[in-house]
C-alpha cells in the first residue's frame, strides 16, 4: 500500500467545507459523530473508496475522546476478568496505532510497586501473560523487580514497606490530536468532516433511513444529507438518536448506554519525576490507580463512577477527587494536595448496558462495543475503547455490508495506513516529556514556516501553532487550541486561562470573528474547581 504524502498539509477552511455540505449528491455513508469511533469509521470507509461525510455537534473528540487516561493498551484489569478476546484485539490494535501514528502514540513502561511479599509473584504471573498474548507485538518484556530497582524507577514511590515491583509495558498517546489525524486523514482520502455541524434530524422515506438534515452551528444554514447508509456514533449520546429513529417507527427502545465517569486529577511531574507510570492494580474499593507522566504532567486516576445525566462538560464528584489523592498518598512519598492540582478534567465512558440490566455498578458492565442496526437500517455504535477504535470501524462496515446498507469491499485497508504527520524515520522524542514541534511529526516545518513560529505563548505553545490550528486543523474557538490542538487547559488551566486572550486575538487575525473567549475562561475554572 502506498503511503501518503503529509508534507503539505491541506487547508480547512469552513466556507469551503459548508460549500460541500451543500452539494446536492448521495453519499455512501453519513456518520454522526466525531469522537475516535465517528472518526475512525469516516476513515476506514473512506480508504475503501466510499464517499463519506460525517458531522460533529461540538469539536472532534470534544467528549470522551479527549479525556481518556492517555493509555493504549491491551487492558490489564480485563485480563483478571477473563477476558482474553478482548485483551488479545486490544493487544493487536496496540501495536497497529504505534505504527501508524508514531508522533502520537509511544511505548511506556509501567511499575506495579509491591508491598506484600504475594504481590510480585502474583501480578507478575499475569503480565506474563499478558507478555505471551501479545507475542511478536508485545513493546517489552516483563521483569520482577527487588526493592533496590522498583526506587530506581518510581523515585518518588513511598519506601516504608515496599518489598519489590513488576515492570510491564504498554503504550501512550495524545487523545485529542490523534482523533484530529483521524480527521484529516479522513480528508484526505476524500471525505467531508464538518465539526460545529449538529444532526438536527434523521430522514425516512419508507420506513428507512436515509439521511440526515443537520445545522451550521456558527450561522444557522441548514443542510439536507442524503446517504446509503447511516451510522450513529455519538458514545454516550447514541440512545438519543435512536429513539428519534425508533419514533419515526411508531416503537420506542431501551437505552442501551449507562454512562460512567472517570476523573482525572493533573499535578506536577515532580511528584513522580520519572519516565515509567506507576499502576495500582486493586485499590481500597478495588478500582485501579494510575500515576501517568504526561505532556511535562502527572496524570492521577481513575474513577468510575455511575452517573444518570449526560453533560458535555461533567463535573467531578468530592468523593472521587478524594479518593483518588487519599489513595495516591499510599504510593507516593510526598502526597499531592488539593493545592496542588494544575486541573481536573471528567469523561463519559460509553458502557453497553445488558437487556436485564436495572443500572448501578458500572464497574460490572462490558468493556467491549456493540454494534446493531434498528430496522430502519440505522447502524448504531457504542462501547469500547480508543486502542480499538480501528476494530471498531471495520465491525461497523461488516455490519453496513450486512445489512446490505452499502456493498461488500475488504477489510484491513487501515492496518497499514500512517495518520497525517506520521514521519519516515524513528521518532526518538517521548510523549511523557512535554509538548512542542514533534507532535506535528513529518508537518512541523510547515507549522514552523508560519508567522510567530519563535513568538512562544507558552512552553510547547508558539502562535504558528495556533495559526496552523485555525488554517489546517478545524479550530473555530480558543477552546478548541487550547483544549484539543494543544492540551493545556488539561495540563494547566490557569496558565491557560492568561494564555486565552492573546489566542483570541490570533484567532481574530485569522477571521473567526467570534473566538469564544468569555466561555473559555469560564470553563478554565470549572477545571480548577475541587467539588464541595
Amino acid at each position: 500500500m502506498t503511503e501518503m504524502t503529509t508534507d503539505s498539509p491541506a487547508p480547512t477552511a469552513r466556507a469551503e467545507l459548508l460549500a460541500r455540505l451543500a452539494r446536492p449528491i448521495t453519499y455512501d455513508l453519513a456518520v454522526i459523530g466525531g469522537g475516535a469511533t465517528g472518526l475512525g469509521v469516516a476513515l476506514d470507509a473512506a480508504a475503501r473508496g466510499f464517499s463519506v461525510v460525517l458531522v460533529e455537534s461540538d469539536d472532534f473528540a470534544k467528549g470522551t475522546s479527549s479525556r481518556a487516561t492517555k493509555l493504549v493498551h491491551g487492558g490489564v484489569r480485563y485480563l483478571a476478568q477473563g477476558n482474553i478476546a478482548l485483551v488479545r484485539e486490544a493487544l493487536h490494535e496496540r501495536t497497529t496505532l504505534l505504527r501508524n501514528a508514531p508522533h502520537l502514540a509511544q511505548p511506556l513502561p509501567f511499575v506495579m510497586p509491591s508491598y506484600h511479599l504475594w504481590e510480585t509473584p502474583f501480578y507478575g504471573i499475569g503480565l506474563k501473560m499478558y507478555d505471551a498474548l501479545a507475542g511478536e507485538a508485545g513493546l517489552g518484556a516483563t521483569e520482577f523487580m527487588g526493592r533496590a530497582r522498583t526506587l530506581h524507577c518510581l523515585p518518588t514511590a513511598r519506601a516504608e514497606g515496599l518489598k519489590g515491583g513488576v515492570k510491564y509495558w504498554d503504550g501512550q498517546f495524545d487523545d485529542a490530536r490523534l482523533a484530529l489525524a483521524l480527521a484529516r486523514t479522513a480528508a484526505a482520502k476524500g471525505a467531508l468532516l464538518v465539526n460545529y455541524c449538529p444532526a438536527r434530524e434523521l430522514l425516512h422515506e419508507g420506513g428507512k433511513v436515509v439521511g440526515l438534515v443537520c445545522e451550521d452551528a456558527e450561522g444557522g444554514q441548514r443542510f439536507t444529507l442524503r446517504a446509503r447508509a447511516v451510522v450513529n456514533a455519538t458514545g454516550v449520546w447514541v440512545d438519543a438518536l435512536r429513539q428519534q429513529d425508533a419514533e419515526a417507527l411508531g416503537k420506542p427502545v431501551r437505552p442501551m448506554v449507562a454512562p460512567s465517569q472517570g476523573v482525572h486529577i493533573v499535578v506536577d511531574r515532580d511528584f513522580l519525576p520519572s519516565d515509567h507510570a506507576l499502576l495500582v492494580p486493586k485499590t481500597a474499593d478495588g478500582r485501579v490507580l494510575f500515576a501517568v507522566p504526561w505532556l511535562g504532567k502527572l496524570i492521577l486516576g481513575t474513577t468510575d463512577s455511575p452517573r444518570q445525566d449526560l453533560a458535555r462538560e461533567p463535573q467531578a464528584f468530592r468523593e472521587e477527587v478524594d479518593f483518588i489523592l487519599n489513595e495516591s498518598a499510599k504510593y507516593l512519598r510526598r502526597a499531592p494536595r488539593a493545592e496542588d492540582v494544575r486541573s481536573i478534567w471528567v469523561g463519559l465512558r460509553p458502557l453497553v448496558r445488558p437487556p436485564d440490566d436495572e443500572g448501578g455498578n458500572t464497574k460490572a458492565l462490558s468493556r467491549e462495543h456493540t454494534v446493531l442496526a434498528s430496522r430502519s437500517g440505522l447502524v448504531t455504535v457504542t462501547g469500547g475503547k480508543w486502542t480499538t477504535y480501528r476494530a471498531m470501524a471495520e465491525d461497523v462496515l461488516a455490519k453496513c455490508f450486512d445489512e446490505g446498507l452499502l456493498p461488500a469491499r475488504p477489510a484491513g485497508a487501515t492496518v497499514q495506513l500512517r495518520l497525517v504527520g506520521a514521519p519516515a524515520t524513528p521518532v526518538r522524542h517521548r510523549i511523557y516529556e512535554g509538548q512542542g514541534w514533534h507532535s506535528y511529526g513529518s508537518e512541523a516545518a510547515a507549522v514552523q514556516a508560519l508567522p510567530g513560529a519563535q513568538a512562544w505563548l507558552a512552553e510547547g505553545l508558539s502562535e504558528a501553532m495556533v495559526r496552523f490550528a485555525v488554517r489546517c486543523e478545524y479550530a473555530r474557538t480558543v477552546e478548541d487550541v487550547l483544549a484539543r490542538r494543544c492540551r493545556l487547559l488539561f495540563l494547566d488551566a490557569r496558565l491557560a486561562a492568561r494564555l486565552a486572550p492573546r489566542v483570541a486575538e490570533i484567532l481574530q487575525e485569522e477571521g473567526q470573528n467570534d473566538p469564544g473567549l468569555p466561555g473559555f475562561l469560564a470553563l478554565t475554572q470549572q477545571y480548577l474547581q475541587l467539588p464541595v
